[in-house]
């Protein structure tokens, strides 16, 4: 998988931020993700969601296929939320009618926790992706790695009002077979992608829409960003390639568990 470290100087106003924060506490109460999420159900909001004190392990191989099967495609937006960036994306994926899973960097979902609840109550599914969004996270000990993915885990449960991320996405790709491990047993599956819309760098809005059109063959999970930088680009582009997807016969879905 594609490595984004280019543009990231941001990071590194939460890194400090991130250093005090403890670790999960062992056998603490969690919530369940939305509910009807893994069941099918029609999603709500968290304050309906059910009370779990007993979290389920999950595969810890790395999913990039959609629950809606050879034509479904799974939108993921990465490294929010941001307060500009964030509810426009929302906006459009209301717009369109269509459910998305949200990969949020554990300071982010602290400092706003009130977009992590919209999120929630739209119906998307939420996405650990670390603390700091440390890019070279497979190339630190163990422990580090531990800290990065429960802290965060627990930063956006608290966030979201009482709502588990339900996968885990290592900063650009970084994996180990120790992060692997460690977040599906805490019921969150490791999540890749297929077509990377190079959105971070802001080519365009026509280059990132043709990325998507020439690549969606390649599988359904499909990478694109609302923070980190101007995001409007990647808000135009979801704005035409959504509907687009739709006339081409995709459905949307969420990665299977």
């Amino acid at each position: 998988m594609a490595r984004h470290v280019g543009g990231r100087g941001w990071y590194g106003k939460v890194i400090g931020a991130a250093l005090g924060v403890t670790l999960l506490a062992a056998g603490a109460s969690v919530w369940t993700a939305q509910a009807g999420a893994v069941n099918g159900s029609s999603p709500r909001t968290n304050a309906s969601a059910k009370r779990n004190t007993e979290v389920k392990p999950v595969a810890v191989s790395i999913v990039h296929a959609s629950d809606k099967g050879a034509r479904g495609v799974n939108i993921t937006i990465d490294d929010g939320p941001d307060p500009v960036w964030t509810p426009q994306v929302l906006d459009v994926l209301r717009q369109y009618g269509v459910k998305a899973t949200f990969c949020m960097v554990g300071t982010q979902a602290q400092a706003h926790p009130d977009l992590v609840r919209k999120v929630v109550a739209a119906g998307h599914r939420l996405c650990d992706h670390s603390v700091s969004h440390d890019t070279t996270m497979d190339k630190k000990p163990e422990a580090y790695q531990s800290k990065e993915i429960l802290d965060a885990e627990r930063m956006i449960t608290e966030a979201s009002g009482g709502v588990r991320p339900m996968y885990y996405r290592a900063p650009g790709g970084a994996f180990t077979p120790y992060s692997r491990k460690l977040a599906a047993s805490r019921g969150m599956r490791p999540l890749g992608w297929n077509v990377d819309s190079k959105d971070f760098e802001r080519p365009g809005t026509d280059a990132i829409v043709a990325t998507v059109q020439r690549e969606v063959p390649n599988g359904p999970t499909l990478l694109f960003h609302d923070a980190g930088g101007d995001r409007s680009q990647t808000v135009e582009a979801l704005r035409r390639i959504l509907p687009w997807l739709k006339g081409q016969g995709y459905s949307f879905g969420f990665p299977v568990r």
